[in-house]
């Protein structure tokens, strides 16, 4: 009798990667490595394409110089600006992919983002900073690193 190969549901399943971008050179560069990545695996793989945008200070007031519906027009563009280079290269790729916009302390909210939408890895770029101006300012990547459950890959 020859072996016989036996279906297994995870193997039908694509890899769900997290691409977190800033819309700086360093993000794109991650999207770049991703990609590449991507071309190596056996199933191209789904990714969850995320921009994080720090939230606006809440100071008194606010609300009379500037509106919530100006507030979240101004996360909307930005986040824009920061996904559609990222988008581009995956459109061009071939890849597919959900971009989604975020508010909140950044590390934390991407990690939190991976775990609720099921995500096996995540990509990010980083600045390159190291020594005392990471240690002084931290590193979002570094904390990402610090906080995920899952493997990241961090491309500078």
């Amino acid at each position: 009798m020859g072996a016989m190969r036996v279906e297994n549901k995870e193997e039908e399943q694509a890899m769900k990667i997290m691409l977190a971008v800033d819309g700086s050179d360093h993000a794109l560069k991650a999207v770049d490595r991703l990609i590449s990545h991507a071309s190596r695996l056996r199933k191209s793989p789904w990714v969850e394409l995320v921009h994080v945008h720090r939230p606006l200070p809440d100071l008194p007031n606010r609300e009379l110089v500037v509106s919530g519906a100006e507030v979240k027009r101004y996360y909307a563009e930005e986040g824009d600006a920061c996904l559609r280079p990222a988008k581009e290269k995956l459109d061009k790729a071939g890849l597919r992919y959900h971009s989604k916009l975020l508010v909140g302390p950044v590390p934390e909210t991407l990690v939190e983002h991976a775990e609720r939408e099921g995500c096996d890895m995540i990509f990010m770029g980083t600045h390159g900073r190291s020594g005392v101006t990471n240690a002084l300012l931290g590193s979002v990547a570094a904390k990402v690193i610090r906080l995920s459950p899952v493997p990241v890959t961090v491309a500078h």
